[in-house]
C-alpha cells in the first residue's frame, strides 16, 4: 500500500478504534520481512482488540499468522526495516502472552527447491562464523535430498582499457567489441546456445524418480544486480546468437532509439515547423539520411524551416517526401495507433529499424505500440497528447516473463523475488561500492543535511558508517535471494574490478569455494562444486509441447474476388446509329449535332434574359458559330420560349359584344 495511505490509515484507527473493534477474526500475514513500519502500525491496530478487553473472547478463536525470513528483505527503499519483524515479534508475543493465549514461534529449515550443492554453496557463503552480521541460523536442510547439483565460478574477466579515439560520428556511449562487459555478455550467449544445441542434460524429477533430460532454454534465469550495461548488452548478445529470448522485465517507455526515432517523425507531423525533430526523424532508420545530406538542405536553404526547403527537393528526395507527405494527408483523420502502425507497416518502418538498432529494438517497437493502445483506452485520442502524455508520465512497463514459454529469462534480482530456474546465471558480482546519496539523514529522530566529507561532524560520520554498514547486508541479503533462485545449477561469473575489500559476490563465493574445496573444470580457471553424478542418471526425452492451430477459416487462405464492374447507364448518345437525321437543310450528323446544342444553349439562357443583354449574348457566340447557323438558331429558339399568337379571328365568326 502507498506510505501515505498507510500513515493516515494507522492515524484514523489509532484515533478511532470502534472503526476496528470487530475488524476481523483471522489475520496472515506474508513476506512479513519487507513490510513497512507504517503497514505493521496498521496490522497492530487491527489486532489489538483480538488480546484486550472484550475483544479477547474466550469463545471464538482469533489468530495471527505472520511468517518472514529475515535473510529476504531486499525493500529497505520501500521503507522495510528486517528488525521490525523481531520488534513486532516480541511486542505480539508480550500481548499474547497476557492475554493468557499460545503464542510459537516456527522455523523452516527445510528447502523445496535447491539441490543440496546450492544450498551448502549457500551457507558456506553465509557462514555466521564468516558473515557475524547475517542471520543464517542453522544452515539449510534440502528437501530433495539425491537431486544432483552444481555451481560453477568462471574466470574474472579483466577490465579492459579505453580504446583510442574513433571517429567523430562514432556513438559516444558505443562500447567496442573488446570491453568487458561486451565480452562476457558474449561468452554467456556462447555458453547458452552450446548448452541447449548440444548434448548436454540437466537432472529432472519424473514420476517420482530423478532422470535427466536435455537443456533448454527456458531453464536459464539471468539476475543483475541493477539494469546497468551489462543488462541492456546481454539481451543483445543473446538476440545476435539468436536465442529465444524473453527480453527485458521492465521498459521504460521513451529511452529506447527506437522509441525516439518514431516520437520524432510524430512530433513533426503534429508540428510541421518542428526542425529538430524533422532532422531526427531523417537521420533516423525510417529515413536513412546521412550527415551529409541533411547538411547540405539545412544550410544552404533559403526558407526558414526545414520542410519548408525539403518540400521543393521532389527530385532529390522522391521517397522520403512521398513518405511525409502521404503521413502529412493522414495525420488530421488518423488515431496515434493508427499512425504509428502505418509508419511501421506500409512504409516498411519496423524492418529498417529493426535492421539498423537489431533485434532488441523490437521490444522497445511493441511497448509504444501497446502505450498507443492504452492512452487510447482513457482519452479522446489525438497526436499531440498522445506525445504530451508520452513526455509528461514518466511511464515503466512491468513485461510479465512467463517461465513456460521456454525462454531465457533476463531481470534483475528485485524482480526475480518468489521466482526458481533450474539454472541460473549470476553475472554481475564484481565491484560495486556503497555510498550513501540520501541529502538528508536522521540523527537521534532530527532529520539534517548532509555536510561535505571533509567537514562532516563525528556524531554525523558514525551515523553514515552505520547507514552504510546497513546497507551493505541488505546487498548481501539480495546475493541471498539471488543464490537461491537456483535449482540445480548456479554459474557466477563477473568483469571489471573486484572490490578491494574483498567485499564483491565474486570474492565471497571465490572464498566459500575454496573452503569447499571446489574442483578445477577444464583449462580456463573455471572451479566447480557437484554433489551427485548427473551422467549416471537415465536419459529421458525432453516434453514436447504440443501446439495447437487454429483452423482459419477459408476465407482468410483464398484469394479476394475480383470486384464487380458496375453496370454502365445507358443513355441515347451511346445507342448505335445515327444521331441525327438529315433534314431539309441537308446537314451532315456533327453539324446536326452542334446545331442542335447550340439552340438547347439558347434555351437555356435566353429565359433569363432581358432583351438588352439577350443582343450581347448573341454576340459573344459568334466567336464559336457561324452567323448563318446563329441567326437560324436564334430565331428558331424564340419561337419555342415565346407565347404563339392568337390566330386571327374568322370573317363568318361575329365580333365579341
Amino acid at each position: 500500500l502507498p506510505l501515505l495511505f498507510l500513515f493516515a490509515l494507522s492515524r484514523v484507527l489509532r484515533r478511532h478504534p470502534p472503526l476496528y473493534s470487530s475488524a476481523a477474526y483471522d489475520w496472515d500475514k506474508g513476506q512479513a520481512q519487507d513490510t513497512p513500519p507504517r503497514q505493521w502500525d496498521v496490522i497492530e491496530r487491527l489486532t489489538d482488540e483480538f488480546y484486550a478487553g472484550a475483544g479477547a473472547r474466550q469463545q471464538v478463536d482469533r489468530t495471527l499468522f505472520v511468517v518472514g525470513d529475515k535473510k529476504q528483505s531486499i525493500y529497505s527503499f520501500q521503507g522495510a526495516d528486517p528488525e521490525e519483524l523481531d520488534r513486532k515479534g516480541a511486542t505480539f508475543e508480550q500481548k499474547i502472552g497476557e492475554a493468557g493465549q499460545f503464542f510459537q514461534r516456527r522455523s523452516l529449515a527445510y528447502s523445496f527447491r535447491s539441490a543440496p550443492a546450492i544450498l551448502t554453496a549457500v551457507d558456506g557463503v553465509f557462514d555466521p562464523d564468516i558473515r557475524s552480521g547475517f542471520a543464517n541460523d542453522g544452515g539449510h536442510k534440502a528437501f530433495k535430498e539425491r537431486l544432483p547439483g552444481r555451481v560453477d565460478l568462471w574466470p574474472l574477466i579483466e577490465k579492459a582499457e579505453a580504446d583510442d579515439e574513433g571517429d567523430w560520428t562514432d556513438p559516444v556511449d558505443r562500447r567496442s567489441a573488446r570491453h568487458h562487459t561486451v565480452q562476457l555478455a558474449e561468452k554467456i550467449a556462447a555458453q547458452i546456445k552450446e548448452l541447449t544445441t548440444g548434448e548436454h542434460y540437466l537432472p529432472d524429477e519424473r514420476d517420482g524418480q530423478t532422470v535427466r533430460r536435455r537443456v533448454q532454454p527456458g531453464d536459464f534465469l539471468i539476475l543483475v544486480q541493477r539494469r546497468s550495461a551489462l543488462f541492456s548488452e546481454l539481451i543483445r548478445a543473446c538476440k545476435a546468437a539468436e536465442l529465444p529470448i524473453a527480453g527485458a522485465d521492465r521498459l521504460k517507455v521513451g529511452a529506447e532509439l527506437a522509441e525516439r526515432d518514431l516520437a520524432a517523425i510524430l512530433s513533426f507531423l503534429a508540428t510541421p515547423d518542428d526542425d529538430l525533430s524533422l532532422a531526427t526523424a531523417l537521420k533516423s532508420p525510417l529515413f536513412g539520411w546521412s550527415e551529409q545530406e541533411l547538411f547540405t538542405l539545412a544550410h544552404y536553404r533559403r526558407e526558414d524551416h526545414l520542410w519548408q526547403a525539403l518540400r521543393t527537393k521532389t527530385e532529390a528526395h522522391p521517397a522520403t517526401l512521398a513518405m511525409l507527405r502521404d503521413l502529412r494527408g493522414q495525420v488530421d483523420y488518423l488515431r496515434p495507433y493508427d499512425l504509428i502502425e502505418r509508419i511501421l507497416t506500409r512504409h516498411d518502418g519496423r524492418r529498417r529499424l529493426l535492421a539498423r538498432l537489431g533485434p532488441e529494438a523490437e521490444d522497445g517497437i511493441n511497448a509504444m505500440i501497446s502505450q498507443a493502445l492504452a492512452y487510447e483506452r482513457g482519452a479522446v485520442p489525438s497526436l499531440t497528447g498522445f506525445l504530451q502524455w508520452m513526455q509528461t508520465d514518466d511511464l515503466e512497463i512491468k513485461r510479465q516473463i512467463d517461465s513456460a514459454s521456454n525462454q531465457i529469462r533476463v531481470m534483475t534480482v528485485h524482480g526475480a523475488k518468489g521466482l526458481e530456474a533450474p539454472i541460473v546465471i549470476l553475472p554481475d558480482t564484481g565491484r560495486r561500492d556503497v555510498t550513501i546519496k540520501d541529502e538528508i539523514i536522521t540523527l537521534e529522530g532530527t532529520p539534517v543535511w548532509k555536510a561535505a566529507a571533509e567537514e562532516t561532524p563525528a556524531p554525523m560520520r558514525d551515523r553514515l558508517d552505520e547507514m552504510k554498514e546497513a546497507a551493505l547486508q541488505e546487498r548481501l541479503r539480495l546475493f541471498y535471494v539471488a543464490m537461491t533462485r537456483a535449482e540445480k545449477w548456479l554459474i557466477v561469473a563477473a568483469a571489471g574490478e573486484l572490490s578491494k575489500d574483498e567485499s564483491s559476490w565474486y570474492q565471497i563465493t571465490g572464498a566459500a569455494m575454496a573452503r569447499l574445496g571446489a574442483a578445477p573444470l577444464g583449462e580456463d580457471g573455471t572451479l566447480r562444486y557437484q554433489q551427485g553424478d548427473w551422467d549416471a542418471l537415465d536419459v529421458v526425452g525432453t516434453r514436447e509441447e504440443t501446439v495447437v492451430m487454429p483452423v482459419l477459416d477459408p476465407v482468410f487462405t483464398r484469394s479476394a474476388p475480383s470486384p464487380k464492374a458496375e453496370a454502365k447507364t445507358l443513355s441515347p448518345s451511346d445507342l448505335g446509329g445515327a444521331k441525327a437525321l438529315p433534314g431539309e437543310a441537308g446537314l451532315d450528323m456533327e453539324s446536326a449535332l452542334s446545331y442542335g446544342t447550340l439552340v438547347h444553349e439558347l434555351l437555356e439562357h435566353l429565359p433569363l434574359m432581358a432583351p438588352a443583354a439577350r443582343a450581347s449574348f448573341l454576340d459573344r457566340l459568334t466567336r464559336h458559330h457561324a452567323p448563318a447557323i446563329l441567326a437560324q438558331a436564334a430565331a428558331e429558339a424564340p419561337a419555342v420560349l415565346d407565347p404563339p399568337a392568337p390566330p386571327p379571328p374568322s370573317p363568318s365568326t361575329p365580333p365579341p359584344p
